[in-house]
């Protein structure tokens, strides 16, 4: 079992900026690809950022490409989304997630997220 916990969401003006931050404990992610998810109000849950288990592979949907970086630290156990140029349609809550398949899932573990929320 891998057990998730996001930090570093919060409050910020449009334009602005925040590094979300996943710890990992349980098991070494170092084996796995990770990802971050978010679901805004009356919205599904969607894919912002995946990692390769090794760092080497990234993926981002148009909606944040070019504003947002996922990294991952495995010595630390712990992935990161630094979010730039923040809009109000980012604001969501944020989850972060493990696979053992693919950048693009299926999901195994998940955390049990962090708000963001962007003040135009």
């Amino acid at each position: 079992q891998v057990q998730l916990v996001e930090s570093g969401g919060g409050l910020v003006q449009a334009g602005g900026s925040l590094r979300l931050s996943c710890a990992a404990s349980g098991r070494t992610i170092s084996g796995y690809h990770m990802g971050w998810f978010r679901r805004a109000p009356g919205k599904e849950r969607g894919l912002v950022a995946a990692i390769s288990w090794s760092g080497s592979d990234t993926y981002y949907p148009d909606s944040v490409k070019g504003r947002f970086i996922i990294s991952r630290d495995n010595a630390k156990n712990t992935v990161y989304l630094q979010m730039n140029s923040l809009k109000s349609e980012d604001t969501a809550v944020y989850f972060c997630a493990a696979s053992r398949k693919g950048v693009v899932g299926p999901y195994d573990y998940w955390g049990q997220g962090t708000q963001v929320t962007v003040s135009s």
